[in-house]
């Protein structure tokens, strides 16, 4: 669609609002004006001297409406609270516009962006209560009845656990870049361990090293792992002495005395042994993973699985024979192949398996997947949604409640991925990355450290490098790269001692 942007620079705003709305449309900024037939948004902001507006002028398929809001100017002298408030105008602009020419209110109403739970959870720490909360989400964001809820719910979750925290507490993520195979829908960066056997040795060395300095930083800061978290890729890709290895590593080098949650992501059941299962209890392991996205074989082979839904079966046993009294099982609505009949049989199936934690996902097509490249016919829009309201209901039904939930870009239908569990076994893990409660400290492939300054709202972002080969080459660099983390936890500490 031909964006025209009059009075402002809020590319990045105003591009989140086109891909909620219009996600087949993609931006363009013509130098010249549009056609008579031409598909466009003119978007404008207008100061005053008590109001500025913003006023949204499109036209969709020969239609055209014009819509404006207005947002005071008191209050908004400092630049970034300026800056958040023009957006809201012009956003809002812009979404009234879009629903008066489609008829269509996307389920989460004009809220964009990752994490909509941070909206009413400080609102709430501002001093609003519940009620003037979720009134904000209607009146203002016009999110819907069912996401309102889901959103307080998951508010009231990361408030408990944020009350939780120490100043000196941190939680861990080890990422694991190697599947056994690469699924159809996946963009995250992980290797095919049969085309790469010869990099994980080399990459566990590395991994060595950059445990062994990381944990040189934690004890001099002063800080304590609240919870561990190895996820991937497929951690349980690793062999069984491989996995001792890291484990042993990190037990041996970091004080989990502390710790209150140690999670493994197993994920794909065809990677999961006894064996495998016994080195994750001895050595810590509490919470474990099994994640079948459908119980439809037609659907698993449609997505790349080389498991059977008989598989997740046995690997459930094997983790319930081992003894984890904490299991995640993740489906995903939207798969190729799938329906809302075979995603209610997927969730009835997990249902019936009683696990501690549910996630649903919804599937997001990102630009590096085999299902965009190929085009794959996926379900409808309205047909996801059809899944995800059997989901909300049948899951609540069954006695789990919502706990943490995030968004993501060319997501169908603009919904969600929502964790559900039973009351009292939420991941703290989940809460705190998700909400960016405390710092994580990450290491492995892909792994983003998060310094977090909740106080400030401050955080800062180290990456590693992505792929195992160029991972491995970065090894004399990567606690080097993370020094920085030293200082700012020990002023993380100093400020939370002052009286």
């Amino acid at each position: 669609m031909k964006l025209y942007l009059e009075g402002h620079g809020h590319k990045y705003g105003t591009e989140q609002m086109l891909l909620m709305l219009f996600p087949d449309r993609r931006p363009e900024y013509p130098d010249t004006p549009p056609g008579p037939e031409e598909d466009f948004l003119r978007l404008t902001l207008k100061r005053g001297g008590r109001w500025m507006t913003g006023i949204a002028l499109l036209r969709l398929n020969g239609r055209t409406a014009r819509r404006s809001c207005r947002v005071p100017l008191a209050g908004t002298e400092d630049a970034v609270v300026r800056a958040r408030e023009e957006q809201r105008a012009l956003k809002t602009a812009f979404y009234r516009a879009a629903v008066e020419l489609t008829g269509r209110r996307p389920a989460w109403g004009m809220l964009t962006g990752v994490r909509p739970v941070k909206l009413p959870t400080r609102a709430m720490e501002a001093g609003l209560t519940p009620a003037r909360t979720e009134r904000q989400l209607q009146d203002r964001y016009d999110v819907s009845p069912l996401r309102r809820r889901l959103a307080m719910d998951c508010a009231r979750a990361s408030l408990a656990v944020k009350r939780s925290l120490a100043p000196e507490e941190i939680s861990l993520y080890v990422g694991i870049p190697f599947c056994p195979s690469r699924c159809a829908y996946c963009s995250f960066i992980s290797a095919d361990v049969k085309g790469c056997l010869k990099l994980v040795e080399p990459f566990l060395d590395t991994l060595a090293e950059e445990i062994a300095g990381a944990g040189e930083l934690v004890r001099r800061a002063g800080m304590r792992v609240a919870s561990v978290y190895i996820g991937g890729g497929t951690p349980t890709t690793l062999a069984p002495a491989q996995l001792e290895r890291l484990m042993g590593a990190i037990q041996e080098t970091f004080d989990l005395s502390g710790c209150r949650e140690y999670t493994v992501e197993a994920g794909r059941p065809d990677t999961i042994t006894p064996e495998k299962l016994a080195v994750i209890r001895r050595l810590g392991g509490d919470r474990i993973s099994v994640n079948p996205q459908s119980l439809r074989d037609e659907v698993l082979r449609a997505m790349g699985r080389a498991h059977t839904v008989e598989q997740v079966y046995e690997a459930y046993g094997q983790v319930r024979r081992a003894g984890f009294t904490a299991v995640n099982m993740d489906l995903i609505a939207g798969l190729p192949g799938d329906d809302p009949a075979g995603f209610r049989e997927s969730l009835d199936g997990v249902l019936a398996l009683a696990p501690e934690n549910v996630t649903v996902h919804t599937l997001a097509l990102k630009r590096g997947s085999a299902l965009t490249l190929r085009g794959a016919p996926l379900p409808a829009g309205a047909q996801v949604a059809q899944m995800l309201d059997y989901a909300w209901d049948r899951l609540r039904e069954a006695g789990y409640v919502p706990y943490y939930l995030y968004r993501q870009k060319y997501m169908s239908g603009g919904f969600e991925n929502v964790g559900w569990c039973r009351p009292g076994l939420e991941s703290v893990y989940n809460i705190v990355m998700m909400e960016e409660l405390h710092s994580i400290l990450s290491l492995g492939g892909g792994g983003v450290t998060k310094l977090v300054d909740p106080a400030a709202g401050r955080i800062r972002r180290i990456s590693n490098p992505k792929y195992p080969y160029d991972y491995i080459g970065a090894a004399p660099r990567l606690t080097e790269a993370r020094r920085e983390a030293l200082p700012f936890w020990q002023a993380l500490r100093d400020g939370a001692a002052r009286p």
